[in-house]
């Protein structure tokens, strides 16, 4: 969920944006047309419009330089084609949102701007975008977001070769260091050959000519890149160098602030990479955590079993043990949890390993003492604790972190190599005319 926590208030703000960039009377004389067939499907220039004024309106507070307006249009163009085309992907393979996730999504939203969900509308209306408008931008946007899950980031491993290899090959790894990244990527055509190669290459010659020269980084990136966010002059933004694209992240090593790289070979293409801004950053030090080895007993309301029958059950339980039933015992005949056949031990738990209801309770209970019926969003538990200790997680958490960079890395490059199959796979008919 931290990835949506971040687009969700982009949504938000993209959307009011919108509604105050566009003035009502010039919306409702403008005649439209078609300016794309994707697949089957056709954009019109409504709708290329709202994104256009979207985009525009929010690349002006950041008080970015803009393309021409014709490289403009064709950037916002491609991004509703690309969303269009998984749009389809994900309609075509059943992939759906359902009416619970989407106010889920929604109540997030608010939560995250701080403002009430009655309140939220009633400024949403103020501003010209009506409720429906606004739940299929969001519904939109969660299609995408689990799209990519399934297709990409569920099927990305990290074993612990790799991970011993990078904590090896990177001793400066998890410094906390950050770097305010742009760049500009020339893809590789599907199956490209030694001449669409050297075409290639020319190209990015002719592109670092003109940064060179003296050219705006992001002026040159707003109409040479082929990146998503070509529109933002390239700027990736703030991150830590463990959390850059292996290649930019070899790269920063090399780079001051203000400097860029020569042109950069990968699998996706050739990539210029500037450093804008470098800060420090707090490294990774040891950490001592107390760990609780627990078990429990999980029972799962449904239709034949409400949440009074599942208290009921565990309370008649609970009784049980405290005349001397064994609570393994208990577990495997009656908890609906995968830990069922272990006993309904869970080993040794970590904070923040469990939701906090469950932590809450099991924190407060003294060794060997039985919980009272705590009930979570897996439904209704027993818990017993039966062991605590101190551990240093020094060595854990840094093998963790390593993972956790490792896979954001192995994810984005697949994520792009995907996307580039995508389009590569999808009819696109332009019809874009000048007017």
């Amino acid at each position: 969920m931290n990835r949506f926590t971040i687009w969700a208030c982009r949504i938000l703000t993209a959307i009011v944006a919108a509604a105050l960039s566009l003035p009502a009377a010039a919306a409702a004389v403008e005649v439209d047309r078609i300016v794309a067939i994707v697949n089957s499907e056709a954009i019109t220039s409504l709708q290329l419009r709202d994104r256009r004024d979207r985009v525009l309106f929010n690349l002006k507070k950041q008080d970015m330089q803009l393309p021409p307006e014709d490289v403009f249009e064709r950037q916002v163009l491609e991004q509703l084609i690309m969303e269009r085309a998984q749009l389809q992907l994900a309609r075509s393979s059943s992939l759906q949102v359902d009416e619970a996730m989407l106010e889920r999504a929604i109540g997030l939203i608010a939560d995250n701007n701080r403002i009430p969900l009655d309140k939220m509308r009633r400024a949403l209306a103020e501003e010209g975008v009506t409720w429906e408008k606004f739940r299929e931008d969001v519904r939109t946007e969660l299609t995408l977001n689990r799209l990519r899950e399934r297709e990409v980031d569920n099927k990305v491993t990290v074993s612990d070769a790799e991970i011993a290899n990078f904590l090896r090959n990177h001793p400066d790894a998890l410094s906390g260091a950050e770097y305010r990244v742009a760049h500009i990527l020339l893809r590789i055509p599907e199956g490209a050959d030694a001449r669409q190669l050297e075409a290639l290459r020319q190209r990015a010659e002719k592109v670092l000519a003109r940064l060179r020269a003296g050219e705006d980084f992001a002026s040159v990136a707003a109409d040479s890149s082929d990146a998503s966010d070509s529109i933002r002059g390239g700027e990736i933004g703030w991150r830590d160098r463990d959390h850059l694209p292996g290649l930019y992240a070899d790269a920063m090593g090399r780079l001051k602030p203000g400097e860029m790289s020569p042109p950069l070979r990968s699998a996706s293409g050739l990539h210029i990479v500037k450093l804008l801004e470098k800060r420090e950053g707090d490294a990774l030090g040891a950490q001592e955590i107390e760990q609780t080895h627990a078990r429990h007993i999980l029972l799962k309301t449904s239709e034949v079993l409400s949440d009074a029958d599942a208290k009921a059950r565990l309370l008649s339980l609970r009784e049980r043990i405290a005349d001397g039933a064994d609570f393994a015992e208990l577990a495997k005949t009656s908890s609906a949890d995968l830990s069922a056949a272990r006993g309904g031990d869970l080993g040794w738990v970590n904070p923040g390993d469990t939701v906090p209801e469950f932590e809450k309770a099991m924190n407060a209970l003294a060794l060997n003492e039985v919980s009272a019926p705590v009930h979570t969003p897996f439904g209704w538990h027993l818990i017993q604790v039966l062991e605590r200790r101190t551990q240093d997680m020094s060595e854990e958490r840094r093998r963790n972190a390593a993972r956790a960079i490792l896979r954001q890395r192995k994810a984005e490059e697949a994520y792009e190599d995907w996307l580039r199959q995508l389009r590569d796979s999808t009819y696109v008919e332009y019809r874009l005319e000048s007017e």
